[in-house]
């Protein structure tokens, strides 16, 4: 069922203690920053988190991470000139890393939305990333066996919604959102606008609504900004 709700509060109030979070964006484009918020302040604790990489500065993800509320990142790019959070977490044994190459990442979100049972990927063949998994030598080349990634909630911001709930994005904050909505059990979206039914050209729809549960509008939440949490316009 798809539920049009008045606050990122409300929208993420169902997640619980221990639920696996994929959170869209790559960086800032398309982090869903005030859903993020709304789920510091719901006080869900021992999270396991899927993102592309594990929080820059002090706002958004790196303060779920700061606050001690992630319990494993599941990312591709863990270290970076901001990402002190994390750094001071991970050193200290506070929270477990999975490191996932990007594309692999990607593959294996997509691969749960889409049914799939696993692939077999190049990527990772002869490192420490491939301990324990099952390889085959496959198409001249050795191969390294990945699993879907699935997740309880995906927490992913869109340009616009229409009452249906088919989604678009603006530019490159459309990153990991769609294959993140196809993903999750229950997938919560932030917009900036909600439009009516009809309204959005279809050849332009990138996410049905047939995987979206829930919609709140924020005001300015597709622009790639971070703007205060609180009730949709």
């Amino acid at each position: 069922m798809l539920n049009f709700v008045e606050s990122v509060q409300e929208a993420v109030a169902g997640i619980k203690d221990g639920s696996t979070v994929m959170i869209g964006g790559f960086g800032n484009a398309g982090q869903p920053f005030e859903l993020i918020d709304a789920l510091l302040e719901c006080g869900a604790t021992e999270l396991t988190v899927v993102n592309n990489n594990a929080g820059q500065g002090d706002q958004g993800l790196a303060l779920l991470i700061k606050e001690g509320r992630v319990k494993k990142m599941i990312c591709s790019f863990p270290r970076q000139s901001d990402s002190w959070h994390f750094d001071a977490k991970y050193k200290a044994g506070q929270i477990e890393l999975e490191l996932v190459p990007q594309g692999n990442l990607a593959e294996r979100i997509r691969a749960a939305g889409a049914g799939i049972g696993g692939f077999f990927t190049p990527t990772g063949y002869g490192t420490m990333l491939a301990e324990g998994k099952e390889t085959r030598f496959l198409d001249g080349k050795w191969q390294v066996f990945e699993t879907p990634i699935h997740a309880d909630v995906a927490l992913i911001k869109a340009l616009k919604a229409d009452g249906k709930g088919n989604l678009v994005y603006r530019k490159t904050a459309r990153n990991f959102g769609p294959i993140m909505a196809a993903a999750a059990k229950h997938t919560i979206v932030q917009v900036s606008d909600i439009v009516p039914t009809g309204v959005l050209d279809p050849e332009n729809i990138v996410t049905p609504g047939i995987f979206v549960n829930s919609i709140v509008k924020v005001a300015g939440s597709g622009l790639g900004t971070s703007t205060t949490a609180g009730k949709a316009a």
